[in-house]
């Protein structure tokens, strides 16, 4: 195991950078919006998907089978991971 002299110091370095590469979240057309509510529609459990959202500043594709559809509280959940509706800025499926 390496002797690491700076201790924390590749830590650090790593949050500096995360904060500095922040993107802001992007404003979709009405267009967008549409197709986007189009295609959650017609999404069933088990559906392979790629979807593209935005989570903490950056933007994430989370790829995997739609475990979970909730329409009253607006999100998805895909791989274990939750998804807000207002969040996805694309969705495919994977045939």
């Amino acid at each position: 195991m390496p002797f690491d002299a700076m201790k924390g110091l590749k830590e650090e370095l790593r949050k500096r950078e995360e904060r500095h590469t922040r993107v802001p979240k992007a404003e979709l057309s009405e267009e967008s919006l549409e197709e986007l509510s189009e295609m959650l529609v017609s999404l069933d459990i088990g559906t392979e998907v790629a979807i593209k959202h935005y989570r903490g500043g950056h933007y994430w594709i989370t790829s995997g089978q739609v475990q979970k559809l909730n329409f009253v509280y607006k999100f998805l959940t895909v791989s274990d991971e939750k998804i807000r509706f207002d969040d996805i800025y694309s969705i495919e499926k994977i045939i």
